[in-house]
């Protein structure tokens, strides 16, 4: 039997290139001898993390539209054209069995040219409102993998499959790990700990929040966790270093998620699917804040999927700067409801999604 050749395409944040190293994985797993080789977008996290992860990645060219009027936009059908040959090109000489797509830039280029040439491919939709790009390439999908209910409004019913999304392995073995996490961090075992993240490039609401009540953070004798994305480390740390007590923790990004999860007593966070997914799988009290800065107001779909099953509490990004912290700071003195919000999203974890991709991914091999 022939090892099996399979490309993952997609990227952009670390909400699509987890999830696709989680997939890469888990058919690594199942299939020692399997050949996988990813395709990213020039520039974007996943041409560092994908290498790290001990996966070959090859780069497009591709970067989305702006919204707003951009010269940008003029180079983005050259961009694309070129996107389209190089994934073309990258089909035929790796001659891939299939190709999983887990959204991002560089997804849509080597998916549709998988089309063309007949190489059966999965969408693994991360979100529950999907992209256009998604519902497009969706027609020839072998297998679209989702994470939430109620996505036939959008792909056709006959392939659809409820995996969940798939997460980092090592959040699975978080319980334990608290006192370790405390030595890592630095903490105090005796305080509560807020860990406030806004995902790997940061999210200025969160960050603004924070620094909007310093006096009162410093006053309610609490530990911060604070990962402020690498657009905004910079200009915190030099505004924030004299103003916070030592137990205000500031990181560009936090690598150890395992533990910076297993410390935490509530989390702050925005609502992009993949950290929903984590969040779900970690148990933990969480307040979500959607980013208003994505397609289709997606993120506040997501949160209310958690919301209506009374596992997690929303703040609205236009009310955050006001309402965020004083929130966060008279939750965590409510003992009982943290518990209800603990228990509550515990319910909606989906621990198996990235062996459950992996296996239909085999399946096509198969065919």
């Amino acid at each position: 039997m022939k090892p099996p050749k399979i490309i993952i395409s997609g990227g952009g944040t670390g909400g699509h290139v987890f999830p696709a190293i989680a997939i890469a994985n888990a058919i690594k797993e199942k299939r020692a001898d399997a050949e996988i080789l990813f395709v990213g977008a020039l520039g974007k996290i996943e041409m560092e993390k994908v290498p790290m992860a001990g996966y070959e990645i090859i780069g497009l060219d591709i970067k989305g539209l702006q919204r707003k009027l951009s010269f940008d936009n003029l180079k983005f059908p050259v961009r694309l054209l070129k996107s389209l040959w190089k994934s073309f090109s990258i089909l035929k000489k790796f001659n891939a069995d299939v190709a999983v797509g887990v959204g991002g830039y560089a997804s849509g280029p080597l998916l549709y040219m998988a089309s063309i040439h007949n190489i059966p491919y999965v969408i693994q939709e991360q979100n529950s409102y999907p992209g256009i790009t998604n519902k497009l390439l969706a027609k020839k999908a072998s297998k679209i993998c989702v994470a939430y209910e109620g996505m036939d409004k959008f792909f056709p019913a006959s392939t659809l499959m409820y995996t969940g999304n798939p997460v980092r392995a090592e959040l699975l073995e978080i319980q334990g790990l608290r006192e370790q996490a405390i030595q890592h961090f630095g903490l105090d075992e005796n305080k509560k700990t807020i860990f406030i993240t806004g995902g790997s490039l940061g999210a200025r609401t969160l960050n603004e929040s924070v620094m909007n009540y310093v006096d009162e953070i410093n006053a309610a004798d609490v530990q911060l966790l604070w990962q402020t994305g690498r657009f905004y480390y910079s200009t915190i740390v030099e505004n924030a270093k004299e103003k916070f007590s030592e137990g205000v923790k500031i990181f560009e990004f936090i690598s150890s998620m395992d533990m910076a999860y297993a410390v935490a007593d509530l989390i702050i966070a925005r609502a992009g699917a993949g950290t929903i997914s984590e969040l779900c799988l970690v148990g933990k009290p969480v307040i979500l804040v959607p980013s208003p800065n994505v397609a289709e107001d997606h993120q506040t779909k997501n949160a209310m999927a958690l919301v209506k099953h009374n596992a997690a509490v929303l703040v609205k990004d236009v009310n955050a700067k006001q309402e965020l912290i004083p929130k966060a700071l008279k939750l965590l003195q409510e003992k009982e409801q943290l518990e209800r919000l603990s228990a509550e999203i515990k319910k909606l974890a989906m621990p198996h999604a990235a062996e459950i991709i992996a296996d239909e991914v085999l399946k096509l091999v198969k065919r």
